[in-house]
């Protein structure tokens, strides 16, 4: 086999299919106003959800930490790596989510792989939505559990799913938010399932957080349920937290396992004192600030209004508005005219969604203004 010759022939088909994917340099903090490969855009793709990123108050903790601490953490959580601020910012996850406990990883995705693979075995029976994120398809896949697929977000198909098997052992896993079509899952459908067939329940709370629930507590403030009804609360500190990890959250008895058997957590070397502080200080910032995420739901609900004017329907509540343009040559063509207008928004194709359905996911922060939504909605409707 000679490596380069079959890496060019794939990348060549990659091409060919216009799914190649290119990386572009952000020149400036990601923030709605920001320079990316040399141009300035108006960012309409961060996660950035609350603008929090580059807020002077958070660098100062994080300047501090780096004062006190250094750089790096110097080890695992369980060797060296475990600093008075880990255990501060779990304690601020679990508060903030209403759990009795949490535990940090290095990143969402090492997060869900940690939690479902030493949670779920063989004996186990995953029910998970056919849109789930990779991280949770990964996390089933190294459980060596039975995964069933149910259509997306289709309480029905998951409810004659379950009363097939009826399984001994078993978890419902669903992103709270999904993270291409920005759609909230059916949370109170699920979780009367689960209760009616003595199953577990596992969210993926990481695009909800900070974006839904009247003070940005995710998926189960929005529908108004219990801590004690999600099994496993799952969320990231990269979106509307501004900075680095994830976590789990839930019982003191799960987070204590997890440190005891999550391979994710027990082999990598803890985050840095600079990214703990920052998250702690974006959700404790997120507590004491709830109009900010009144500013980001306002700004949802004034897109939504203004797409449906030039003909492109939306009713999301999330921060994540998909277009669909079709193929993937029409959502390349789009992302570069946008850019050209000073807009930048990613272009989504195959593999992260259906051949056919490649589309523009934009994203919005609540700084932006509704000036900067009408700049898009302008420049979206020359260009679709």
């Amino acid at each position: 086999m000679n490596l380069e010759q079959t890496l060019t022939s794939k990348l060549d088909e990659i091409k060919e299919n216009n799914l190649y994917r290119q990386l572009h340099t952000v020149g400036k903090a990601s923030e709605k106003n920001t320079v990316i490969n040399g141009k300035e855009v108006l960012l309409f793709s961060s996660n950035n959800y609350l603008g929090l990123a580059n807020h002077s108050e958070i660098k100062k903790k994080a300047a501090a930490a780096t004062k006190e601490y250094g750089i790096g953490s110097g080890g695992s959580r369980l060797t060296t790596g475990n600093f008075a601020l880990h255990m501060k910012l779990e304690s601020t996850i679990a508060k903030f989510k209403s759990s009795e406990a949490a535990i940090v990883f290095n990143c969402g995705y090492m997060a869900n792989i940690g939690a479902i693979s030493s949670l779920c075995d063989e004996d186990t029976v995953i029910f998970s939505d056919a849109l789930n994120h990779a991280s949770i398809i990964d996390g089933c896949r190294l459980s060596k559990a039975r995964t069933v697929v149910y259509a997306h977000n289709d309480i029905d198909e998951l409810k004659e799913k379950i009363e097939a098997i009826r399984p001994k052992k078993g978890m419902i896993i669903t992103d709270s938010v999904f993270s291409m079509d920005g759609d909230i899952a059916n949370l109170p459908g699920i979780i009367q399932l689960a209760k009616d067939n003595r199953l577990a329940v596992m969210t993926d709370d990481a695009h909800a957080t900070g974006v839904i629930g009247k003070t940005g507590r995710g998926i189960a403030e929005h529908f108004g349920l219990s801590a004690g009804d999600i099994d496993v609360k799952m969320g990231t500190l990269s979106k509307a937290a501004a900075s680095e990890g994830g976590y789990i959250c839930g019982s003191s008895n799960l987070c204590d396992y997890l440190k005891n058997t999550a391979r994710s957590f027990i082999f990598s070397t803890s985050l840095s004192p600079a990214s703990i502080a920052s998250a702690a200080g974006a959700l404790e910032y997120i507590d004491t600030h709830p109009e900010i995420v009144s500013q980001l739901q306002n700004n949802i609900v004034y897109l939504n209004d203004a797409l449906s004017r030039i003909g492109i329907e939306s009713k999301n509540q999330t921060a994540i508005i998909p277009i669909i343009v079709g193929s993937e040559k029409k959502a390349i063509d789009a992302f570069n005219s946008l850019f050209n207008m000073g807009i930048f928004v990613p272009c989504i194709r195959y593999p992260t969604v259906k051949k056919g359905e490649a589309r523009l996911r934009v994203t919005l922060m609540a700084t932006h203004t509704q000036s900067d939504i009408n700049y898009l909605v302008e420049c979206l409707r020359k260009v679709i």
